[in-house]
C-alpha cells in the first residue's frame, strides 16, 4: 500500500509531469490492486492552498475531491485518534509541521510507504518512502 504526500496527491492528477517515473509506476501499480491511499488530512491541506491562493486547481476543491473518490483503487483514510496521538509520539527525531506529522503517522499505521518528494520525510527512517 502507498500513501500519497499531498503535493503527490495534487500533482498525479494535475501535472503528472512532476512525479518522478518511480512515483508514476507505484501509483500505477498499486492502483491496480486497490491500495492507493490519501488521508483526508490532504484535504484540509489542499483547501487551505486554494483557498491561500497559493494552488489553483481547474475545478471547484469539492469537486477534485469527488473526481478523486470515484478512482478505481483509491481509498481516503480519516485521522483517527490512533493517528492524531501517534502524530505526536513519532519516534526518532522529525521537524514540527502538523501536516507532515498526520501524514507520517498514518503511512505508519496503514503500513504504508509514502510517496513524497518531501526531504524531510524521505530522510525521516521510520516510515518507508520512495520518489
Amino acid at each position: 500500500m502507498i500513501l500519497l504526500d499531498t503535493h503527490v496527491w495534487a500533482w498525479w492528477l494535475a501535472r503528472p509531469e512532476r512525479l518522478t517515473r518511480s512515483a508514476h509506476q507505484a501509483i500505477r501499480r498499486n492502483l491496480a490492486t486497490g491500495r492507493v491511499g490519501i488521508s483526508s488530512f490532504s484535504v484540509w491541506e489542499l483547501a487551505l492552498l486554494v483557498q491561500r491562493k497559493r494552488l489553483v486547481l481547474a475545478i471547484e476543491m469539492a469537486d477534485w475531491v469527488a473526481e478523486t473518490e470515484r478512482i478505481q483503487g483509491v481509498t481516503f483514510h480519516p485521522v483517527t485518534n490512533a493517528i492524531a496521538l501517534q502524530s505526536v509520539n513519532l519516534p526518532g527525531a522529525f521537524h514540527p509541521d502538523p501536516a507532515d506529522r498526520i501524514l507520517v503517522a498514518t503511512a505508519r499505521e496503514l503500513g504504508a510507504t509514502m510517496v513524497t518528494g518531501d526531504a524531510k520525510i524521505r530522510a525521516y527512517p521510520h516510515v518507508k518512502s520512495l520518489w
